[in-house]
């Protein structure tokens, strides 16, 4: 208590003495709209708003969604626990998607980026740019069923022309399709796997041996089917062609 009132003497002690010699106090000033617009500060604003989200609008709006997916259901499908690992999958899944994407991409960068790069167009135009290309990727993707899902539940009236659905509906309908296939490619994964692992299953219980987990005596023959029918060639032809 005795040291709170201490420093509390000396520094109404600190100003008596600044008022008295004129000493100037170090003050701080804040300007709104002096020189400068508001507006483009609040442009610049939502640029570096949406290039936080770049990760998001990679995930969401490109083929990046069903692929890892569908990977993931043939990790579990042939019971390999955490191998290949996560980065790995990740990373393969990125370069697919480069793949894939790159005919978008390359229109996005010659009619977008680089004309604003060159500064020959304004930033609402790039973005205008890389929302029509992105837009004409998704409407190939999406089925009209679930987009229609969206305006039932809004109660709106559904476009007749797939250009004319907001991108706030288009996005999420296009997750849900992709989401759909990548299931399907993922049930169909599982399928030979699961009847080897009812074959093996099957031996076991005709041979008494109740004790001894199937899955430890069905990994490796999983494996070997895996290897010698070249599976991850045919995993990665069928996600590539699934695309239209």
């Amino acid at each position: 208590m005795k040291k709170l009132i201490s420093i509390l003497l000396f520094f109404f002690s600190g100003i008596t003495f600044a008022q008295q010699g004129n000493v100037g106090l170090p003050g701080l000033s804040v300007n709104f709209g002096q020189g400068t617009d508001l507006v483009d500060t609040i442009q610049v604003l939502v640029l570096f708003t949406v290039l936080t989200m770049a990760p998001a609008i990679l995930i969401l709006c490109t083929c990046f969604t069903r692929i890892i997916v569908v990977l993931s259901f043939m990790r579990q499908a042939i019971g390999t626990q955490n191998l290949p690992p996560n980065q790995l999958l990740i990373g393969f899944a990125l370069f697919l998607s480069i793949f894939v994407m790159k005919p978008t991409g390359m229109a996005i960068y010659n009619q977008g980026i680089q004309p604003y790069v060159k500064k020959q167009i304004k930033t609402e135009q790039a973005l205008t740019v890389i929302e029509y290309h992105l837009r004409g990727f998704m409407s190939k993707q999406v089925r009209k069923a679930d987009i229609g899902l969206f305006f039932d539940i809004t109660g709106e009236k559904a476009p007749n022309d797939i250009n004319e659905v907001p991108i706030h509906y288009l996005i999420p309908a296009f997750i849900i399709s992709e989401l759909k296939t990548a299931f399907q490619i993922g049930f169909l994964l599982y399928i030979p796997f699961l009847i080897l692992d009812m074959v093996v299953a099957s031996v076991l219980m005709a041979m008494g041996m109740m004790m001894l987990p199937p899955v430890v005596v069905s990994l490796p023959f999983k494996l070997l089917l895996f290897v010698l029918v070249d599976g991850w060639q045919l995993v990665t032809g069928s996600i590539l062609r699934s695309f239209n």
